[in-house]
């Protein structure tokens, strides 16, 4: 696969991802404020992900994905988001 497709399916994952989100209510430490940051800042990085593969700066527009998709696994592993990456159409054979 291409960098450039590699973008685009990366990205595609998380625009996945933050449209279906769930917080989750817990005894964590993490305030609603700080998550809303934490959210925010994954999205900034998505846009900045779209600005570069645009652009075709595939090479940054990849590390903002990472990033952002980072920040998600975060909260999922601190247990105060709930969300599954999609499948792509070659996993989903594998099943």
């Amino acid at each position: 696969m291409s960098i450039e497709g590699l973008v685009s399916k990366y990205i595609a994952s998380a625009e996945h991802v933050l449209g279906k989100i769930e917080i989750v209510e817990t005894c964590t430490s993490l305030d609603a404020d700080r998550l809303e940051k934490v959210l925010d800042s994954a999205r900034a990085y998505l846009a900045d992900a779209k600005y570069y593969r645009d652009e075709e700066r595939f090479e940054t527009s990849l590390a903002s994905v990472a990033y952002c998709e980072g920040l998600l696994d975060a909260l999922k592993l601190l247990g105060v988001v709930k969300f599954e990456w999609p499948m792509t159409r070659e996993q989903e054979s594998e099943k």
